[in-house]
């Protein structure tokens, strides 16, 4: 990796993009530090420190501090997020939509376009749910509409703001930009949570006791890591014989190729939907100042992660639970609609192409469904044990961090991805340069 990143330096135009992506996150980082105009900064900030742990935690991580601030980038591109994968799911059940994304270049920018106003949509919601919520728990300078038109029209901006530079970086810069902002949002809390990290179980501590505490805090955090390199490059490869075929003289196929299957097909989207479930009751309540009382605050008690695998709550675990089991659901619900064994085995079919041992047609999309199903649990129950594991340690011994296994995944998911992309841009410019000589 980094002799990649040395290559690449040398060469300008990469070189050049380099940069303007260090340019823009260094604007970003600049951005979360802009308060919205009319916050009660010092209210709002003691009134997140008495909620350290609960829903908003891995949401002010993804947004890299910005909403513990309340600055303008407090909503980040998570309206970006949503806006995307809703109309992902809305071009697998509208036909409309599915007929743009198989229009080419053309229909990816008329669906890049439409993102782009859902996104704006979701963000002026989301800001009028959350100026409104705050202001009537008193968290504005003044309760007033032109103070709550005001925060809203802030809000909304900067998230439109940051999808734009992430947009910018993609086409000026260094791989995805969208993933970029949000990797650069979460690493920037890094520092900060493991500070806290050694200050709890380091710092005051004997020495030897010390020094086996950070043994153990690197050590999972680099087998975490480790594991989560392995669930995102694992593949199973489905191999495909094609026909021989005779056009005119000459004999075609006969090619051996390959089906790629990823172990974690789904990515890190099945722990985002399952935490937006869980933690959305959370945020709703906490937003019209509702505490829950009885039957309804045992509930929520369960819903937030913080009070999970604690010894003296066994209770509340069974939120866990079910956190697992929509880990699980969403892994299999989103695999299936991104990857239609159907139409594969079509098109296989079409051009000549079978499985070894393996009839054409409905055989083959039953086989590709078996070993789909058999791949997607592999890839749940990685994702379990990255995204459980920090729950388990928060809940026991009290490690109070906001990133977790999420933030993991994403962080390693989007830099190979970047290096991948760099790799390809300097083999690239290899080919132009042999071409050209």
């Amino acid at each position: 990796m980094l002799a990649t990143l040395k290559n690449a330096f040398k060469i300008k135009e990469i070189r050049r993009k380099i940069f303007f992506t260090m340019a823009m996150l260094v604007v970003i980082r600049l951005g979360s530090q802009l308060p919205v105009p009319g916050v009660d900064r010092e209210a709002f900030a003691a009134w997140f420190a008495a909620r350290t742990g609960n829903a908003f935690s891995f949401f002010d991580a993804i947004t890299g501090g910005s909403f513990e601030n309340f600055s303008v980038l407090a909503l980040s591109i998570s309206p970006y997020i949503t806006s995307s994968i809703i109309v992902q799911l809305l071009t697998i059940a509208i036909p409309k939509l599915e007929e743009m994304q198989r229009d080419g270049e053309d229909g990816r920018k008329k669906i890049a376009a439409i993102t782009r106003y859902v996104t704006v949509v979701l963000a002026l919601i989301q800001s009028t749910a959350m100026v409104i919520g705050f202001g009537m728990q008193g968290y504005l300078v003044e309760y007033n509409a032109l103070n709550v038109i005001t925060a809203i029209a802030a809000l909304t901006a900067g998230s439109a703001f940051l999808m734009w530079i992430g947009e910018r970086i993609t086409e000026k810069g260094v791989g995805n930009g969208i993933s970029i902002v949000l990797v650069i949002n979460i690493i920037s809390r890094l520092p900060q949570d493991l500070s806290l990290l050694f200050e709890q179980f380091v710092f005051g501590q004997a020495p030897a006791t010390a020094i086996l505490a950070v043994v153990i805090i690197f050590a999972i955090i680099i087998a975490m890591v480790i594991l989560v390199i392995i669930l995102n490059g694992g593949v199973r490869k489905i191999p495909v014989q094609y026909a021989k075929k005779v056009r005119g003289r000459n004999m075609v196929g006969g090619q051996t190729s390959s089906i790629p299957l990823k172990v974690n097909t789904s990515g890190v989207i099945p722990i985002i939907f399952a935490q937006s479930i869980m933690q959305m009751p959370i945020i709703i309540c906490t937003f019209i100042g509702y505490q829950g009382t009885g039957i309804w605050g045992e509930i929520l008690n369960g819903l937030n992660s913080a009070n999970w695998c604690v010894p003296s709550q066994p209770q509340y675990s069974i939120g866990l639970l079910v956190y697992i089991v929509l880990i699980v659901f969403f892994a299999y619900f989103y695999t299936s609609i991104t990857f239609n064994p159907l139409m594969v085995a079509d098109n296989m079919k079409k051009q000549g192409g079978f499985i070894p041992g393996i009839r054409p047609g409905k055989p083959t999309s039953d086989y590709l469904s078996k070993v789909l199903n058999y791949i997607v649990i592999i890839g749940a129950v990685g994702l379990i044990i990255v995204s459980v594991i920090p729950f388990f340690f928060n809940g026991v011994f009290g490690a109070s961090v906001s990133f977790g296994g999420t933030s993991l995944i994403i962080i390693v998911s989007v830099i190979l991805e970047t290096m991948k992309q760099i790799e390809s841009q300097m083999l690239v410019r290899n080919y132009k340069g042999f071409l050209e000589d």
